[in-house]
């Protein structure tokens, strides 16, 4: 698998939670190829082929009570990642994070099935980016310290899930 920064992912992982306001959640990052998540594709979505990123979420189904501080499992495959960055033109760190944005936003709600949803989610990633990269410089988020971010109108809080193998759990706090 290609190589990442993954302390480097971890803060900014725990940078993310803090934006959305999950400072006290988990969240479980499984970075995987391109044969694992194609499996998983196939069987959770009912797609043979791999992708970027896959989210799964305890919120519903029959363990959803027992979910306890775990947001869900984002999935990333780092083949499909690093072409993707590539196409890109930027560094796979980055890519790897556009998608672990992307994931967390499915975990707590957000789609892209119909146009609105996807410019509401568009909309949602880009400012988790922008925040993301202001905190980089050294520059605050554009709210008072300590205040909850704006929540996107209509966003469904998803707050737990559970770990897969070969994943690991970074806290928001």
């Amino acid at each position: 698998l290609p190589r990442i920064d993954r302390p480097r992912l971890r803060k900014r992982a725990r940078r993310l939670l803090r934006e959305l306001g999950e400072s006290g959640s988990e969240l479980s990052i499984a970075l995987v190829d391109d044969a694992t998540i194609a499996d998983l594709n196939a069987a959770w979505r009912g797609r043979d082929r791999a992708t970027d990123v896959l989210a799964f979420s305890l919120l519903e189904g029959l363990h959803a009570e027992r979910r306890g501080a775990l947001l869900g499992d984002v999935v990333v495959s780092l083949e499909t990642a690093r072409t993707q960055a590539r196409r890109a033109r930027r560094p796979l760190d980055d890519e790897v994070l556009r998608l672990v944005i992307h994931g967390t936003l499915h975990l707590m709600g957000h789609d892209h099935e119909k146009p609105a949803e996807a410019r509401a989610m568009r909309a949602e990633e880009r400012r988790l980016w922008r925040a993301g990269r202001a905190c980089a410089a050294g520059v605050g988020p554009p709210w008072p310290p300590g205040a909850p971010p704006p929540l996107l109108a209509g966003a469904r809080p998803r707050l737990r899930g559970r770990a897969r193998p070969g994943g690991w759990v970074c806290r928001g706090a």
